[in-house]
């Protein structure tokens, strides 16, 4: 198990680079997370906001830079891989869940297959956890049945399931009919008032304004502007910040 650094930082990335051939996607991005906190990573397609993420549980390799969950290094050569990610819920915007397995069988895979949980116990944790979504009645279904908002629910327990220190969601409402989206808002905004650790790129600024402890705007690869709602929204420091706020919320409103 993963030790929470003494005053509470559970997540700690330090000078982070990342290229891809001529492009450089990161250049150079540092940030930190405490137990509990939300925190919502906005910005420009292509700024680097979902590489990020991806080189937050090693799904993207970056090129330097260091990584840190609690005081174990995820960027550290010698360091199980697959136990970190046991550790890190991660939602995608594709949902990406096994199509031929029903809602209960996609969520209690991973406590069976990793945790080595048996599978008796990993079905009775399963059910809670869809049930902590909303989609006890959906148990049985296979993705097929599901709506996008219930298949993104079902990614999110299926998170959950793990027990995990932190969950990274990559634009979980983008694939969605914009009447579904509110659902899987629903989930997260009850998951952050729990204390659920969140990092999460979104443009539901909405969301943002509320939830979120701090908003990280990114730009080119590297972290432009980081604050509170309020800062950002009210009295962003760059004019490039105020423009994409501004533009943003013309586009999906508050």
């Amino acid at each position: 198990m993963i030790t929470v650094d003494h005053d509470g930082t559970v997540l700690r990335v330090e000078d982070v680079h990342k290229t891809y051939g001529d492009l450089e996607v990161l250049r150079g991005v540092s940030c930190e997370m405490k137990r509990g906190e939300t925190k919502v990573v906005i910005g420009s397609s292509g700024t680097g906001k979902s590489t990020l993420l991806r080189c937050i549980n090693q799904l993207t390799i970056p090129d330097s830079g260091r990584v840190w969950l609690g005081d174990t290094e995820i960027t550290c050569r010698e360091t199980d891989i697959n136990a970190i990610r046991a550790q890190i819920g991660f939602v995608f915007q594709d949902f990406n869940l096994f199509t031929h397995l029903t809602s209960l069988q996609n969520v209690q895979i991973g406590p069976t297959k990793v945790l080595g949980i048996n599978k008796d116990e990993a079905s009775r944790l399963a059910m809670n956890v869809l049930e902590r979504v909303g989609l006890a009645d959906k148990a049985d279904a296979y993705p097929a049945e599901l709506s996008g908002g219930q298949q993104q629910r079902v990614s999110i327990a299926r998170a959950l399931a793990m027990s995990p220190q932190l969950i990274l969601f990559d634009e979980p409402t983008s694939a969605l009919d914009p009447e579904l989206i509110g659902e899987v808002l629903e989930v997260m905004i009850a998951l952050a008032s729990e204390g659920m650790t969140m990092l999460c790129v979104t443009h539901e600024m909405g969301f943002a304004r509320t939830l979120a402890d701090e908003i990280i705007f990114m730009e080119g690869g590297v972290i432009l502007e980081q604050g509170t709602p309020d800062q950002l929204f009210a009295n962003p420091r760059e004019e490039r910040t105020r423009e994409f706020l501004n533009k943003i919320t013309e586009l999906y409103g508050e």
